[in-house]
């Protein structure tokens, strides 16, 4: 009985492949669609006629498109991947269905199966060649009310394949509704979620033109709600991480002509002033070091600040916490433990500092006692350097490429990039008046020179670097406090040692149905 059938299959598609005017048969068509009930055998070969006559008849577009979803859940893997691999043909001359079958096979990535799967991302790439545009749709339909795994397939799917597509596949017209859509994404979206739309969006043209990068900066600013108050003891919302993720995600458009004065503002009102609250339950992270740099780096292209002075305070009380002044010689402390130097965060906040000072030079100079107390401090930590440095050197000195590549001689690099950095930003602020001119490339940023590094959204943490004085070269005699000389810069053999970095100018470039906003540790975001 199977045989006759399937005998009868091939004759309705020799009719129908002989005809001049295919659509006289259409009962031979509606006998190719009711053998999606039939056999294995008869199911695939329906799958295949299906789709080679479906352009031919248009009032049956909707019975078609049904029998060949029935075969695309069907119990049989082979059955099942035979119909998935012939939806795209649907639309090769019919692209007012693309959206349609799009949408199916954005339902189809929930696929268990690897091999399944692949089929449906090969058959979603072929419809993108085809219909670009109707293909997003598609996507974005389930994205925006699909259950939640669909949701998270889909994204994944255009994070990864989009940019092998290419502009030439993704043309404007495509681009369009892919921004339009991830913006409609973005006002609900976990942090993974948030992760890949923004690198999407990054590749598009708004990652290339000015008021492009204005855009996605202003987006990120939304979505780290740095017009709102920062809670960093709110566990629930994880706004720590949330402003370390938001941050990393801004940071590459920031220029000249995209400035970070709104980030650097909130850092210094809202971040700075509870900095000794900020805390991570994430065994080995430095959430408050990796805070420090980012916001180093917002300095870099900060633009006028209202109130500058105000924020340059914040800046330089915090930095002052970590430039002690001298201890006290005393002949009956004489084992008297002299303070740690916290070099990577002094790095961090002097830079800031040295930044931001430029929008009011004579913060230091109006002040006399501030002034000859800052002096103290710069003039301690100077010798703490001093030491570091001539170790550091000693012991890179002849190291060949391969060995500079082991861990402990990486951290020793940076360290010795760190302390060259606060050197020269030392010597600049021990100006009279106080210079804030030297350009230095942070330590952890590739200097000019090196491989390129494109955008990133993450950034490797690095072993704070410190230094515990106890070498002779820190001791310093007994002097009356009132009585202590005001120190002069380095000079000689120390500062011509000191290296100068010249820094890149270019940086590379529950929904309301209760979806949460939440990374790996659990922020939200509802709006």
């Amino acid at each position: 009985m199977s045989t006759d059938r399937i005998e009868k299959l091939y004759k309705n598609f020799g009719i129908l492949a002989d005809s001049k005017d295919k659509s006289e048969h259409e009962a031979e068509y509606l006998e190719i669609l009711t053998a999606v009930k039939g056999s294995s055998k008869e199911k695939r070969l329906a799958s295949q006629f299906i789709a080679r006559f479906f352009k031919h008849f248009p009032a049956l577009a909707d019975q078609a498109i049904e029998a060949q979803l029935d075969l695309c859940e069907d119990e049989d893997v082979a059955i099942r991947k035979q119909a998935i691999k012939d939806l795209p043909s649907l639309c090769k001359d019919n692209k007012e269905h693309t959206q349609k079958i799009a949408d199916i096979l954005a339902q189809l990535l929930q696929a268990e199966d690897n091999a399944e799967l692949s089929v449906v991302h090969n058959s979603l790439m072929t419809l993108f060649k085809t219909d670009a545009k109707g293909t997003l749709g598609g996507i974005f339909s389930q994205i925006l009310s699909g259950d939640d795994l669909i949701r998270e397939r889909c994204i994944k799917f255009l994070t990864v394949k989009i940019k092998s597509l290419g502009h030439d596949v993704i043309t404007k017209d495509a681009e369009d509704v892919l921004i339009s859509e991830c913006k409609k994404v973005l006002q609900d979206v976990t942090a993974d979620e948030f992760h890949n739309l923004m690198e999407l969006l990054g590749w598009t043209r708004l990652g290339h033109l000015v008021s492009g990068q204005q855009e996605l900066v202003d987006i990120v600013a939304e979505q780290a709600e740095i017009n709102q108050h920062f809670d960093p003891k709110d566990v629930e919302n994880d706004n720590v991480d949330r402003l370390i993720q938001c941050v990393k995600h801004a940071l590459p458009y920031f220029s000249s002509q995209v400035d970070s004065a709104r980030f650097v503002a909130y850092m210094c009102e809202q971040v700075l002033p509870q900095f000794e609250e900020i805390s991570s339950n994430e065994e080995g992270a430095d959430p408050q070091l990796e805070i420090l740099k980012l916001f180093a780096e917002l300095c870099t292209h900060c633009g006028n600040l209202e109130n500058a002075e105000s924020k340059v305070e914040k800046v330089f009380e915090r930095l002052i916490e970590y430039m002690p002044q001298p201890p006290e010689s005393d002949v009956e402390k004489p084992s008297q433990e002299e303070p740690r130097l916290e070099f990577s965060y002094v790095e961090c906040l002097m830079y800031a500092f040295h930044r931001l000072g430029r929008q009011c030079p004579d913060f230091l100079t109006k002040d006399a006692e501030r002034m000859k107390d800052f002096r103290f401090r710069l003039q301690y930590f100077a010798r703490g350097i001093q030491g570091y440095i001539k170790k550091l050197r000693e012991a890179l000195q002849g190291k060949t490429s391969d060995e500079l590549k082991t861990d402990e001689n990486k951290i020793k690099v940076v360290a010795l990039k760190t302390t060259s950095n606060i050197n020269t930003l030392i010597k600049d602020l021990f100006h009279s008046p106080p210079s804030y001119k030297s350009i230095i490339s942070l330590s952890w940023k590739p200097t000019a020179g090196s491989a390129k590094d494109g955008p990133s959204t993450g950034q490797k943490r690095h072993t704070p670097i410190t230094f515990s004085s106890d070498s002779s070269g820190n001791k310093h005699p007994k002097t009356d406090k009132s009585q202590r000389e005001i120190y002069q810069p380095p000079s000689g053999k120390y500062s011509n040692k000191v290296s100068s970095y010249v820094p890149s100018q270019q940086r590379g470039r529950g929904r309301g149905r209760g979806r949460s906003f939440r990374g790996g540790r659990g922020w939200r975001r509802s709006y």
